[in-house]
């Protein structure tokens, strides 16, 4: 039986989050219109909400955003032993051949033997089509090994419009396709899962690499407070792409600009996109991160309750100057029946909000439950009858 909770947070905290928002009228700034970005995407990570949205699932080329899912992967083989940051790969002549000073490149001299660390540094930095063809070759055996990985990553995490047939994006007569939702996706992936991967990598100004310094052309990092990566994107088919984000006071923002006609519309839009993001949005926190956000009933286990808690603090983006009152609901399928373990993905917060999707994060178990032996199952029988 599927069971509808109002969330642990007291109620009095819950109804007070609509005073706390201002009550005269605030003159926001507007995100991207249609000439500067066809396709526009904008959640919080911090809530799961999405502030904005526009043609999110149709399908355009991501060009060099598909480094992304490059840096993902490798990130992946990082985190489970399979590559090590310190490990060399080859440049293979045939390699070298194809790909010097190809487009965005980290300059790699012939027959060179860069370490991993170094070609995520010129993928994450300076979008280096060399190195993430080096990369694929080296950690993955081939090119069409990798891409098979990386395809393999995008229905894992459930980009299901999205298929990657080169490491770099370079065209490829739309083999490479994606949508703003799945990029979203592969954003929040890499946050999520690889959050020290992720700041070591990416929102680096520029770089020095054999001799040659250059700069990172990312439109918000440096540019914005609090911006810290990931990737553009151009061809002439597709046009000038962003995929980028941002953390302040706790609120970490992703989105998504595509189809822009010119790098400085794209570069704008961006920038403004974020803003808005940020300043049309209150930001409330409700419940930080480990602590008991609800409590559900468990059949059969030593306790009868379970506290659940977020992986992350759990906040709502209320829009400014609305009075909107959020709706807090913790949904799962119980009780829940023991054994279950600590950190054991158990329930959902749905967050709804009146004139905004609904979201949903995860609520895991604060601790381990064990299966209760005869006696105690007993027990709780009888104390169920009383109820």
């Amino acid at each position: 039986m599927k069971r509808h909770h109002r969330a642990g947070i007291p109620a009095s905290m819950v109804a007070a989050l609509a005073l706390l928002v201002p009550t005269t009228l605030y003159a926001r700034p507007t995100p991207p219109t249609p000439e500067q970005a066809p396709i526009a995407y904008l959640i919080d990570l911090s809530s799961g909400q999405t502030l904005y949205a526009r043609d999110i699932d149709r399908r355009f080329v991501p060009a060099s955003i598909t480094k992304v899912m490059t840096t993902l992967v490798a990130f992946d083989m990082l985190d489970s032993g399979k590559l090590r940051r310190d490990q060399r790969m080859p440049y293979r002549d045939e390699t070298f051949e194809e790909w010097h000073q190809k487009g965005s490149t980290l300059f790699l001299p012939a027959r060179a033997r860069p370490t991993v660390n170094e070609l995520l540094i010129g993928i994450t930095t300076v979008s280096a089509n060399d190195a993430s063809v080096v990369l694929a070759e080296g950690g993955g055996g081939s090119v069409a090994e990798w891409t098979d990985r990386m395809n393999a990553t995008a229905q894992a995490i459930g980009m299901h419009d999205s298929h990657f047939s080169t490491p770099n994006g370079w065209p490829d007569e739309g083999r490479t396709f994606t949508t703003a939702r799945d990029l979203a996706r592969l954003a929040e992936r890499i946050l999520r899962r690889h959050p020290q991967l992720f700041g070591y990598y990416y929102g680096r100004s520029g770089l020095k690499a054999y001799g040659i310094a250059q700069d990172n052309h990312d439109p918000i990092t440096g540019r914005v407070d609090g911006a810290d990566g990931l990737k553009t994107g151009y061809t002439d088919q597709a046009g000038y792409g962003f995929l980028g984000t941002a953390e302040r006071d706790g609120r970490r923002l992703v989105m998504v600009v595509a189809g822009a006609d010119r790098g400085s519309e794209r570069n704008r839009a961006s920038r403004d996109f974020i803003e808005w993001g940020f300043e049309a949005f209150d930001s409330q926190l409700l419940a930080k991160k480990g602590q008991a956000a609800a409590v559900a009933q468990v059949q059969n286990g030593v306790t009868d309750e379970l506290a659940l808690v977020a992986a992350q603090d759990i906040r709502v983006a209320l829009p400014r100057g609305d009075n909107a009152k959020p709706t807090l609901t913790v949904r799962y399928d119980g009780p829940l029946r023991a054994p279950i373990a600590k950190g054991e993905a158990v329930a959902t917060l749905v967050i709804a909000v009146p004139g905004m999707e609904r979201s949903t994060l995860p609520l895991y178990a604060a601790r381990d439950v064990e299966e209760a032996g005869v006696f105690r199952r007993i027990a709780n029988g009888f104390k169920g009858l009383f109820r």
